[in-house]
């Protein structure tokens, strides 16, 4: 006797595991867009954070002072001068 196969049984247990997996890709894709859209939505309610514009720092101070030394905007002179004065020696 030839056993006859079930092609529908088959199809069934095939087609079911694609349409769970598809299930499953969709809901993970919805929820992505969501918490990106959550995200969005709590980025626009909070303010912006602004830097401070205090005083720079005295590195901040010195790198000025030694890039417009570079570029001959201040003589040895005046670049020793200047130095001085932010490090506490005048």
């Amino acid at each position: 006797m030839i056993m006859r196969r079930r092609p529908l049984l088959r199809a069934a247990v095939v087609g079911g595991g694609a349409y769970m997996a598809g299930k499953s890709a969709a809901r993970r894709q919805q929820e992505q867009a969501e918490s990106m859209r959550d995200q969005r939505t709590q980025d626009q309610q909070q303010p912006a954070q602004v830097p401070s514009q205090g005083s720079p720092s005295l590195f901040d101070q010195l790198n000025q002072l030694s890039i417009m030394h570079d570029k001959g905007s201040l003589t040895d002179e005046e670049f020793a001068a200047a130095k001085s004065r932010l490090l506490g020696g005048a």
